[in-house]
C-alpha cells in the first residue's frame, strides 16, 4: 500500500510510525520498570523468585502495548506534525493545494495499520501471554488459579449446581470440590465433597475421595466412595479464563465465557462491553490522528512542541481514565454494552471533529 503513495505521503507515514514507536517504548519502558519493582514486593514469598519477576513482567508486555497503542497514536502524532509546523513543512503542503481531508486520509491509513497491529496483538498474543504469565506466577507462588473475595476458594455456577472449589492450580487436579446440587424448585438436593478432581473427555471430572450427603425431606444419608464421577460445562479452559481480565482475553474466549453466563442465568454485562471493546477500542487509532491534527496546524516556535505534548499527554490519560470508567459504570449499571464500550472513543471523536470545523473556518 505504501508503495503506491506520493512522496509527501510517504514522508509522512515514515514520520509518525517512527514518532509513534518512539513514545510507545518510552511507556512501555517506563511501564516495565514500575511494574517490576511492584513485583518485587512478592519475590522470596513460596518459591517466587527475581527470574520469575523478570518473566511475569516480560510476559505482560503484549498487554501494555495493546493498551498503550492508542494513546502512543494519539501523543506521536502530534509531535511529529509539531515538528513538521514547526519547520514550516506543514504550511508549505496547505500553500501547495494539499486539503485538510487528504491529510486526514493519509494519517488515516497509518493509523488503519495501527489498528490492525492492535486487533492482532489483542487477540493473538494477549490472552496467550497473559495467562501463562498468570500461570507461572500463580505456580511459583502455589495460589489457586483465580483469587475471589470469598475466603472459601473460587466459585462457579453450572446451571442447578453451585461449585465450590478450595483450589484449582494450572495443569493440576482440582483439590477441595464441593458441589451444591439444587432442585428445579431451588431445594437442596444433596452436597458432594471430593478430596481432588481430574478432567477427563470433553465434559468428565473424575472425582476422588468422594463424600455424598442426600437430603431426602427431614431425611439424610451420607454415602462414602472412593471414585465418582461429575459430568459438568465447567472446564479447565473455562477455569483458565478466569485467570484473564475480560479486557485481555480474545473474542473467542470471551464469546464462550458469555454464553456460559447465559445459560446459567449470571450477568454479562461486564463481558459483553469487553467484548464490544475488543471490536472498538483498535479504531481509537484514527480517532487519536483526527484529534492530533488541528494541533498541526499551528506553528508556534517557541515551546509549541512541548506544550503540544503535554497537552497530547493530557489528553490520553483523560481517554485511558474515561475507557476504564465507563466500562466500570456500565457494568455497575447495566449500561448498554455497546454504548460503554464505544462513549469514550465517540466522545473523542466529537471533540476532534470539533477541531477540525473549528480549524477549516479560520
Amino acid at each position: 500500500m505504501i508503495s503506491r503513495l506520493n512522496l509527501y505521503q510517504r514522508y509522512l507515514i515514515r514520520e509518525t510510525f517512527a514518532s509513534v514507536f518512539l513514545v510507545l517504548a518510552a511507556f512501555l519502558a517506563l511501564f516495565a520498570f514500575f511494574n517490576f519493582i511492584d513485583e518485587l514486593r512478592t519475590v522470596g514469598k513460596a518459591g517466587y523468585s527475581v527470574v520469575h519477576a523478570a518473566l511475569f513482567v516480560a510476559l505482560s508486555m503484549p498487554g501494555l502495548v495493546y493498551e498503550l497503542i492508542p494513546i502512543a497514536t494519539l501523543i506521536g502524532t502530534l509531535y511529529a506534525l509539531s515538528t513538521l509546523a514547526r519547520h514550516s513543512e506543514i504550511t508549505v503542503l496547505r500553500a501547495s493545494g494539499l486539503a485538510t481531508s487528504d491529510l486526514l486520509m493519509t494519517l488515516f491509513r497509518a493509523a488503519l495499520l495501527l489498528a490492525l497491529l492492535t486487533f492482532v496483538i489483542g487477540e493473538a498474543v494477549v490472552p496467550f501471554s497473559e495467562r501463562l504469565g498468570k500461570e507461572i506466577r500463580a505456580k511459583a507462588l502455589s495460589t489457586v488459579i483465580a483469587q475471589s473475595v470469598f475466603d472459601s476458594g473460587l466459585w462457579v455456577k453450572d446451571v442447578l449446581r453451585f461449585i465450590n472449589i478450595r483450589k484449582a492450580a494450572p495443569d493440576e487436579p482440582l483439590e477441595g470440590v464441593r458441589i451444591y446440587h439444587f432442585s428445579q424448585q431451588n431445594l437442596l438436593e444433596s452436597v458432594t465433597d471430593a478430596q481432588a478432581a481430574d478432567f477427563e473427555d470433553p465434559d468428565l471430572w473424575r472425582l476422588r475421595g468422594v463424600v455424598r450427603t442426600v437430603l431426602e425431606g427431614d431425611t439424610s444419608r451420607v454415602e462414602s466412595t472412593q471414585t465418582g464421577e461429575w459430568r459438568s460445562t465447567v472446564t479447565p479452559t473455562l477455569l483458565a479464563a478466569l485467570m484473564v481480565s475480560p479486557e485481555r482475553m480474545s473474542l473467542f474466549g470471551l464469546l464462550n465465557y458469555t454464553k456460559h453466563l447465559t445459560e446459567n442465568k449470571q450477568k454479562t454485562e461486564r463481558y459483553e462491553i469487553a467484548l464490544w471493546k475488543k471490536v472498538v477500542y483498535p479504531l481509537a487509532a484514527l480517532v487519536m490522528v483526527a484529534l492530533a491534527l488541528p494541533f498541526g496546524y499551528s506553528h508556534n516556535r517557541v515551546g509549541g512542541v512541548s506544550l503540544k505534548i503535554f497537552a497530547g499527554v493530557m489528553l490520553g490519560i483523560l481517554f485511558y481514565a474515561l475507557n476504564g470508567l465507563s466500562s466500570n459504570l456500565g457494568a455497575i449499571n447495566s449500561w448498554s454494552p455497546i454504548i460503554s464500550a464505544t462513549a469514550p472513543s465517540g466522545l473523542f471523536l466529537l471533540v476532534a471533529t470539533g477541531m477540525l470545523w473549528w480549524v477549516e473556518r479560520r
